[in-house]
């Protein structure tokens, strides 16, 4: 796999969805808290839509908890979901070998994920991934950090010998994030996102595999310029509110 110019250079990546395919555990774990709560079976879209958002966000806006019941719904998540289901994960093909040229090639890897990062951690040790990082960048499990714009701060804060830093994610979430912070996003087209998602959210470049994601970085510096479509959230979703 050809290396560009990467030396130094800080990328940032997604984890479910973009590294490894995390649906079959977090899909379990939804329909369980569903039932725990007596909600209706989520449907596959909902399903699909739990997939990336943080999780008080996506319980409240996907599938309809009341406010009210979204600690609930989030205790019963992670009851089933850190028994084992969060080990039912698949690393995405190619993503070791990416990660491999990217480190061989001078570049500083680092997670930002609205995953709690103690479940994200596990995750990354689990499938082996974990030493390709300099670090893991997760929320909180009290929920006060959890959006992708603070994950990717924490991110930028903690490794600031990184240069021109990118994001590598899979929702229009990541992109919407990592564009708070003047950051552009290599859009993960392997990922669950609905097709035309990432595009719309102002993606700087959709790779439609890993493999992609080397020439890309070639050609993505800074925030795409005048005529790249306005970043906004999803159309179906209104936008995630701000949990105390």
């Amino acid at each position: 796999m050809a290396v560009p110019m990467v030396s130094s250079r800080l990328v940032l990546f997604d984890l479910d969805g973009t590294l490894v395919d995390s649906s079959p555990g977090i899909h379990a774990s939804v329909r369980f808290a569903a039932a725990e709560l007596g909600l209706p079976e989520p449907t596959p879209e909902q399903l699909q839509q739990m997939v990336g958002p943080p999780l008080q966000d996506g319980f409240a806006l996907v599938l309809g908890v009341p406010v009210a019941d979204v600690p609930r719904a989030v205790a019963a998540y992670r009851a089933h979901y850190s028994a084992g289901a969060l080990l039912d994960v698949a690393v995405h093909d190619g993503i070791p070998e990416l990660l491999a040229a990217l480190r061989s090639g001078g570049a500083t890897l680092a997670v930002a994920t609205s995953k709690p990062e103690v479940f994200a951690v596990r995750v990354l040790e689990a499938t082996g991934l974990l030493p390709f990082f300099a670090g893991v960048h997760g929320a909180t499990l009290d929920g006060t950090v959890r959006h992708k714009d603070q994950v990717v701060a924490a991110a930028l804060a903690a490794h600031p010998e990184g240069g021109d830093p990118v994001l590598v994610g899979d929702r229009s979430q990541d992109v919407l994030g990592a564009a708070a912070h003047g950051l552009p996003c290599i859009g993960a087209g392997w990922g669950p996102a609905p097709d035309g998602e990432l595009h719309d959210a102002g993606a700087a470049v959709v790779a439609a595999a890993p493999e992609e994601v080397l020439p890309a970085l070639s050609g993505v510096r800074g925030l795409p310029g005048p005529g790249r479509p306005t970043r906004r959230a999803q159309p179906d979703l209104p936008p995630p509110p701000r949990w105390p």
